[in-house]
């Protein structure tokens, strides 16, 4: 059984000490120390090299907004941000996982005397995530290597009467790439897109808000049943399943907390690429963006049998060259450039 070491960063000896009997209950963690603060933080990663950090927001000296910061720009590694902030601060959460941060809990949902112990399997499940997402060349101590390839142009024979969707999906440092891309869209821009974005629970509307006070296009978190428009961004709402069904001659969606295939992830890539790409075929553009793991990858398998386009970033811009990787390396992607030429790739097809 492999184990993975993790570094737990609160300024409260009493919150560290909580959150260190929560990962001792599982055989796969070990403690490799302890640090109280943003500065403690840096250098501790840097020393003990982690598989992944469970790191609080409000600390003194350095907090962990700053701190996330530092540790995505100089040593990275997947970090868990395990915080008092409430949905309605979720400014904090927001800038955390804009940051680099993989995943954010409450403290309130993972410690105390009345915890379920469902929502402690979660949070173990998905520390575990984190540890085995952690990129080969994003590993604490280790100088990433960049590098940019370009596969060959597969399928970009689609024009702009044949992409009628374009999906995005994106995990680990999506918020900030997806400022690099959705802004740039037009007013008139008339083709709908679909973000498939992971985030905990009760933080995908803010960023949907956060985008469409950013955008030239209307930018909303997707209802269910809601029809799907033209010149509108649609974020999946986390802790639910999104897909897209026709009635008819209508297409419209469907969120669900009810998964087709096995997965951790909700929104899952895979669940809703596999809803759609039988639908638009090939005029479904796919976009793999930063993240750690592998969903997309079943989902793209699909896209690529019914003759649709996928776009994934190159790993010199990655936070972690997670998705984006499997899906060059299963010879699934029609072209893979940096995240700068995103927006640029995206609008080749059209």
């Amino acid at each position: 059984m492999e184990q993975y070491g993790v570094l737990i960063v609160d300024d409260s000896s009493f919150m560290r000490r909580c959150i260190g009997k929560l990962i001792e209950k599982d055989a796969r963690f070990f403690i490799v120390g302890i640090a109280r603060n943003g500065i403690d933080a840096l250098e501790k990663i840097k020393r003990l090299k982690p598989h992944v950090v469970t790191m609080d927001i409000e600390m003194p000296d350095m907090d962990g907004i700053e701190a996330i910061n530092h540790i995505m720009n100089t040593c990275p590694v997947p970090i868990v941000v395990v915080s008092k902030h409430t949905y309605e601060g979720a400014d904090a959460a927001e800038k955390a996982l804009n940051l680099g941060a993989v995943d954010f809990f409450l403290k309130s949902e993972v410690i105390g005397e009345d915890i379920p112990l469902e929502s402690e399997k979660d949070f173990l499940k998905r520390l575990k995530i984190a540890a085995e997402g952690r990129s080969e060349n994003s590993i604490a101590g280790e100088t990433k290597i960049e590098r940019y390839i370009e596969s060959p142009k597969k399928n970009n024979t689609a024009n702009k009467s044949q992409v009628n969707l374009i999906i995005i999906g994106c995990s680990t440092g999506g918020p900030s790439a997806l400022q690099s891309i959705l802004p740039r869209f037009p007013e008139e821009f008339n083709i709908p897109i679909v973000v498939i974005q992971h985030m905990p629970p009760g933080f995908t509307k803010p960023l949907a808000e956060r985008f469409n006070s950013l955008c030239n296009i209307r930018v909303k978190e997707i209802e269910n049943e809601e029809a799907i428009e033209g010149g509108t961004i649609y974020i999946c709402p986390s802790g639910f399943q999104t897909l897209i069904e026709k009635k008819g001659d209508k297409l419209s969606f469907k969120v669900t907390d009810k998964e087709t295939i096995e997965t951790s992830y909700r929104p899952s890539i895979n669940e809703t690429l596999l809803s759609v790409a039988p639908l638009y075929k090939e005029r479904l553009l796919t976009t793999i963006l930063t993240g750690m793991g592998n969903d997309g990858l079943i989902g793209c398998e699909l896209v690529r049998k019914h003759n649709g386009s996928i776009i994934v970033e190159a790993e010199e811009s990655c936070i972690v060259y997670g998705m984006p990787k499997v899906v060059f390396e299963a010879g699934l992607a029609d072209s893979q450039v940096p995240l700068s030429k995103i927006y640029e790739e995206i609008i080749s097809y059209l």
